[in-house]
């Protein structure tokens, strides 16, 4: 069989790494970063074709996957519920999902420290060299590697991500410290609050050693606040020392005052369940927003997949999902036409247009906010507001949008003009 390598050892990397090994396949991965990624990430939201994906990389179905709700409720500032609906769901988190398939995968072929920083191809091969000196060849590279993609960069160089305009402040925290008031009314539901302009959504997750016992699970919040990218973003990426990071500040690192005034702002605008949340939240951090779509997705020997080739905002909830359906499309066709270039060009064929859609998705979805009277990044007003009731906020976020996607209908046509790559 084929040598194939994956540059990249996150969820996306890991699943194609697993199902192309499955396959009969000599697969190496190249991770840049040492030690475990644990951590990194927190909820996630599953569907069905998430499931579907762990089980072709080996993840046997008996695995309990996270926490299973029933219900999503909308809480006005007052703490009463404005709006609920009936949606069953389960509710994992990154860790789980690092844990089942980087164990299923073989450590000695998991390679750590390894920053690809030049790779050419020939007929039949593509050769890759490391910051390390390390030098690798394959009949494949698949480009697992992120949003700010090392492999990107040297066949797309002029894809760039672009900042959406706002943050999302995330963290999780432990079921055990929060008032009866708050497990109650909010923990064990999908939960929204929609102050103008943001919006806070949550939900339990399992909690430490991923226990999803009652009493020992975590309740995972997300909450969306505009920053400039003028001031307002350099400042949040500045630590306490003054040292600046604009890649993305570490969570360890984001400063103590920027953190106090999160929790205050939530006293003020959130309901008072959600400010709880982020007040007994040990470490809240936060990421910056933005958007990425590629125009090409297979480069003779080389595909870019997950966040190196597409960002949706997080609103769409199916990143992890559309990782693991690329995965298992790019280990199928390279099932059907062997490790070469007509492979990964039939998965482009298959995955681009797709691909391009849930970020046109995710950006509707993130027009709920930026509609309402607040600036893009690019210091405009919107003009065109898009009016959306809490229940249709529930009914369209982190939802399964796999037919919708089938059917070239991701973004509803009136608003297909107002959000464009």
């Amino acid at each position: 069989m084929a040598k194939i390598i994956v540059a990249g050892g996150s969820l996306g990397g890991l699943f194609v790494a697993n199902m192309l090994l499955r396959q009969g396949h000599d697969v190496a991965i190249l991770e840049k970063a040492f030690g475990s990624l644990d951590g990194r990430g927190a909820g996630i939201v599953t569907h069905d074709a998430l499931a579907e994906a762990l089980l072709i990389a080996g993840v046997p179905a008996s695995e309990s996957l996270g926490v299973q709700v029933e219900k999503r409720v909308t809480l006005g500032v007052d703490g009463e519920c404005l709006d609920a609906m009936n949606l069953p769901q389960i509710l994992t988190s990154w860790s789980r999902l690092y844990h089942l398939l980087k164990n299923q995968f073989p450590p000695e072929r998991y390679l750590q420290g390894k920053t690809i920083v030049s790779l050419s191809q020939t007929d039949g091969a593509v050769k890759i060299t490391c910051e390390d000196r390390s030098e690798y060849e394959a009949e494949l590279l698949i480009a697992s590697d992120g949003i700010r993609s090392g492999v990107r960069a040297q066949l797309a160089p002029t894809v760039q991500p672009e900042y959406a305009g706002y943050v999302a402040w995330r963290g999780v925290c432990d079921e055990s410290v929060l008032s009866n008031y708050t497990l109650a009314s909010l923990f064990n539901y999908f939960g929204f609050c929609l102050p103008s302009g943001e919006q806070m959504l949550g939900y339990p997750v399992a909690g430490s050693g991923n226990d999803t016992r009652a009493g020992k699970r975590r309740y995972n919040f997300v909450w969306y606040r505009p920053a400039s990218a003028s001031q307002e973003l350099p400042n949040l990426l500045t630590d306490a020392d003054g040292v600046n990071y604009p890649l993305g500040i570490p969570p360890a690192k984001v400063a103590w005052r920027h953190i106090a005034h999160m929790r205050a702002t939530a006293r003020t605008i959130l309901a008072p369940q959600f400010a709880e949340i982020t007040e007994k939240t040990p470490q809240p951090f936060f990421q910056a927003i933005y958007d990425l779509s590629s125009s090409q997705i297979a480069f003779n020997r080389v595909a870019l997949m997950g966040d190196a080739a597409f960002v949706g905002r997080p609103h769409v909830g199916m990143g992890v999902t559309k990782a693991g359906d690329e995965a298992r499309v790019i280990a199928s066709c390279i099932e059907t036409f062997g490790a070469t270039p007509k492979a990964l060009l039939a998965y482009q064929n298959s995955r681009l247009t797709l691909g391009q859609q849930v970020v046109k998705r995710a950006q509707y979805l993130g027009r709920y906010m930026q509609s309402q009277g607040k600036q893009s990044n690019s210091g405009e007003f919107h003009a065109t507001a898009i009016k959306r009731n809490a229940n249709t906020v529930m009914s369209e976020t982190a939802v399964d949008i796999s037919q919708l996607l089938l059917e070239g209908k991701a973004v509803p046509q009136e608003f297909q003009h107002s959000v464009k790559i």
